[in-house]
């Protein structure tokens, strides 16, 4: 006889849901206890941005092909390739800033969706700095759910989307959002309803990354002429076109709000 926690096909059934989704919080639980990872600070942004010398590779082949539309696609890529550099820069300062705390456990670690793209930048900056970095993928059809620079032994996969934004707003203590796609939006509309309504009560450090696209993909001032959005909650949130820029708002509030109080609980809040 086969004990029922061997029966993959039970496992896999729908009777079976709610072990799936416990195992989706207990397992990474285990892991961020024995790596003492404690808190994050998390990247989101577009799948879909490549690094600048692959970018500027498929612009000169767009170039030599005189395609019209492959033209105006490659310097989209070019435009977008700006991000994954300037994701890669910030988080590899965050990652030395983080290495230089006086602190027995891991702090503010770097924490992306583990994918390619803008996660993929996060993940290798935090490489190149020699640090640590968590990556909390999603098992999708047409996209990677790992990439090569999150650390081996904090990569994931999830099969359960709110699942894995658990594991983000649960050990995250600030979010940096680079233009992005409907993840990215969906990611950062729901932490805005978590913080405006105080179901997140811990301080929550947002910086929004591009204050070009942000402007133009989301009308934050219309949200506050239509009153549906008071204008106080435009401070939710900070924009930054920099890596230096984002980094110094990172650093002043994080200290202030977890380093710079005595007795401060360094539990991640539920």
């Amino acid at each position: 006889m086969e004990k029922a926690y061997k029966n993959l096909e039970f496992l896999a059934s729908r009777e079976a849901r709610t072990i799936r989704i416990l195992s989706e919080y207990l397992e990474p639980l285990a892991r961020f206890q024995r790596y003492r990872v404690k808190d994050t600070i998390a990247f989101f942004g577009s799948a879909r941005a490549v690094p600048a010398e692959i970018a500027a590779e498929g612009l000169r082949r767009a170039e030599s092909a005189h395609d019209p539309g492959g033209l105006e696609e490659a310097r989209r890529a070019v435009a977008l390739s700006r991000f994954y550099e300037d994701a890669r820069k910030l988080a590899r300062r965050v990652t030395e800033w983080s290495k230089g705390l006086p602190s027995a456990a891991r702090r503010f670690i770097v924490c992306s969706g583990g994918g390619p793209g803008i996660m993929e930048a996060a993940n290798r900056g935090a490489s190149e700095a020699s640090g640590i970095s968590v990556g909390l993928g999603i098992s999708l059809p047409a996209e990677p759910s790992s990439n090569p620079y999150a650390t081996r032994e904090l990569t994931f996969e999830f099969h359960y989307f709110f699942m894995r934004k658990f594991w983000f707003v649960y050990l995250a203590k600030a979010l940096v959002v680079f233009p992005g796609g409907f993840g990215t939006l969906d990611e950062l509309f729901e932490l805005l309803t978590l913080v405006q309504t105080r179901k997140l009560e811990k301080p929550l450090p947002i910086v929004l990354y591009g204050g070009d696209f942000w402007r133009e993909v989301v009308r934050f001032d219309a949200l506050s002429r239509w009153g549906t959005v008071p204008l106080s909650d435009r401070s939710l949130f900070r924009v930054a076109d920099s890596p230096d820029e984002a980094f110094e708002i990172l650093r002043s509030e994080l200290t202030a709000i977890y380093l710079a109080r005595r007795g401060a609980s360094s539990r991640p809040a539920p």
